[in-house]
């Protein structure tokens, strides 16, 4: 298989991602009722947003920068995937087989219905995948019969991932989140697109903002009028029981908070609020919170503001990456190709 059949099978797979967005789907069912945080609204946003970045433009600008010229030296890849919201694997995956690997994945828990879904997808486009890619059976261990390893989980999981695979070549993920940096100007509309940014996928992703940086006096109105495109998670059982839990909590420790029914805003220096909670802190300067930004590089995975700050993005836009938009910052291409 030549790296141009390789492509156009991921533009194929982007069209039947599409129609698959577009279309009810057995899969979409079951992952719902295997998982219930995976609503089929959040899957169809993430096919959809696959769709997109697997068109024939997109894929073109994403290898232009690349030579994938030179032989390939086929290798093993590993990948330990994420399931916190829908194909949050299916990045990597792709890198693998782009750059003419094999794959052994396992799949997590919380998420193995859908990418099951499109492996088959993918192989029917495209037969010579079948035998490029292992997906490992829920109870099947991974063994060392791989050369790299891309592994994705939570603080703790790392700890094992980096006595497990440090003899290897590898990137390894841990807990990341978002922030935002407000200036207090900013438009109703840029709000209703922060909300967006927060509350997509439940805000379970690691590029969903947790935390927001405020300046002295932000009106919290601003804010809390802007979230109600997402009243409707008030009907969702889980994230309502973690709306009240989390409230309780601070009720009972006597904690200072806001909250509007939807969420819960407590002042709080940590990056990573809990589900249905927002924390927030006030600056004085923008250059203390440019230190602040710098100091916790390793913790962030996005920047949302309409400030300059040299590597921040726009509000609207943490959960519609570009494929070229790496995970904590490390090119995964770059990784797979020096192999």
């Amino acid at each position: 298989m030549t790296f141009q059949q390789r492509v156009q099978a991921f533009i194929q797979l982007g069209n039947f991602l599409q129609d698959a967005a577009n279309n009810a789907h057995k899969a979409i069912v079951e992952a719902y009722l295997y998982n219930n945080w995976f609503t089929e609204e959040s899957q169809r946003l993430a096919l959809q947003a696959w769709a997109d970045a697997l068109s024939e433009h997109k894929m073109n600008q994403w290898i232009e920068k690349y030579d994938f010229e030179k032989p390939v030296n086929e290798k093993t890849v590993a990948i330990v995937m994420a399931g916190n919201i829908p194909l949050v694997g299916l990045h990597d995956l792709i890198c693998v087989l782009l750059c003419g690997h094999k794959a052994i994945v396992k799949l997590s828990s919380d998420d193995k219905i859908l990418p099951k879904f499109i492996v088959a997808a993918l192989m029917q486009i495209e037969p010579a995948f079948a035998d490029k890619i292992k997906l490992l059976k829920d109870d099947e261990k991974l063994e060392s019969n791989y050369d790299a390893v891309i592994a994705t989980g939570s603080n703790n999981s790392n700890r094992y991932f980096e006595y497990y695979f440090s003899k290897f070549p590898n990137i390894l993920r841990k807990n990341r989140n978002s922030v935002a940096v407000l200036t207090g100007h900013e438009t109703d509309e840029e709000m209703k697109l922060l909300a967006k940014d927060i509350f997509t996928y439940f805000g379970l992703g690691c590029r969903n903002v947790s935390k927001l940086y405020l300046p002295k006096g932000f009106d919290m109105a601003l804010f809390f009028e802007n979230t109600h495109d997402y009243d409707e998670y008030l009907k969702h059982n889980k994230y309502g029981n973690n709306l009240m839990y989390h409230k309780s909590i601070w009720l009972l420790n006597q904690d200072d908070f806001l909250e509007n029914g939807l969420i819960n805003l407590k002042e709080d220096k940590a990056m990573a609020s809990p589900l249905a909670s927002l924390f927030y802190e006030y600056y004085e300067s923008l250059d203390e919170v440019k230190d602040t930004l710098e100091a916790r590089k390793d913790e962030i995975q996005c920047v949302v503001s309409k400030i300059d700050l040299g590597y921040n993005i726009p509000f609207g836009k943490t959960q519609q990456p570009e494929l070229w938009d790496y995970a904590d910052n490390v090119d995964t291409i770059a990784f797979l190709l020096n192999l």
